[in-house]
């Protein structure tokens, strides 16, 4: 094995996770602010987004590309395709809909932007990494080449990978939305190891999702995938990955024996 291909959202750095806390964070300041009910709000919160989301212009490139709806609740979309620009124009509409929609639903005043602010500033200060994500890409680097493989907009992921200080272990790094494809067509796999030098064959793809990571890497022609999978956000799949583990810790002795 040559290279290592890494997912990044819930993978490298805690995504699903920081996006709940972020929300509940939200509720309770709606709750300080408006007098709402936090557990209400959280469930009313789900529903009406999920719901609104069906309304996104952008919904087929979102798709595509790899973009949620709670990214669209604290992304930017920088860039001047016709796809970013209505994305951009929606979540801006989405937000403000979203967090007056939930104070309506118990008969509260309508948000003043506050929430979907508070919302935006609360998912960036609490991101962090995953256990042992630097300390796995440490021991990793100096044996293998180290990709990064991300589905997202451009501007959003660039950001989350500076904040996450990993940077600099990765050799390459691959962003779907500045490609035009994401997970899991294996055309993005390749746009990455074609930037590593490195064939398919030589290659492993470690991610927690087996829709995109690891059923796109398999489809792609990579040798190994590993999923990690992390307890309470598992994505199932009917595909089966090389290795599955539950700790990044477990990550470089298998690689490094395997290889040997």
């Amino acid at each position: 094995m040559e290279a290592i291909l890494f997912d990044l959202d819930d993978t490298l750095i805690v995504d699903e996770e920081i996006s709940k806390s972020a929300m509940e964070a939200t509720a309770g300041l709606a709750a300080k602010l408006h007098g709402a009910d936090s557990g209400r709000f959280l469930i009313d919160a789900r529903r009406i987004s999920q719901a609104l989301w069906l309304e996104n212009p952008a919904l087929d490139y979102c798709a595509n590309i790899g973009i949620t709806a709670e990214e669209c609740l604290w992304g930017e979309f920088a860039g001047q395709s016709s796809d970013l620009t209505a994305l951009r124009s929606w979540s801006m509409e989405f937000r403000t809909a979203l967090f007056d929609a939930v104070l309506r639903e118990q008969s509260l005043p309508g948000d003043d932007g506050s929430l979907a602010v508070h919302f935006a500033d609360s998912r960036r200060k609490l991101q962090r990494l995953m256990p042992d994500a630097r300390e796995t890409l440490a021991r990793l680097k100096p044996a293998f080449r180290i990709g990064l493989l991300t589905n997202g907009a451009s501007d959003l992921q660039r950001e989350k990978i500076a904040a996450s200080g990993l940077a600099p272990f990765f050799d390459s790094i691959a962003v779907s939305g500045e490609h035009g494809t994401g997970k899991p067509r294996p055309e993005i796999f390749h746009i990455l190891l074609d930037s590593l030098g490195v064939a398919a064959g030589g290659a492993v793809m470690v991610g927690n999702s087996l829709a995109r990571d690891i059923a796109g890497a398999q489809k792609a022609g990579i040798a190994r995938t590993i999923w990690l999978k992390v307890p309470g956000s598992e994505e199932y799949a009917d595909v089966t990955p090389d290795q599955t583990i539950t700790s990044l810790h477990e990550l470089p002795a298998w690689l490094l024996s395997t290889n040997h």
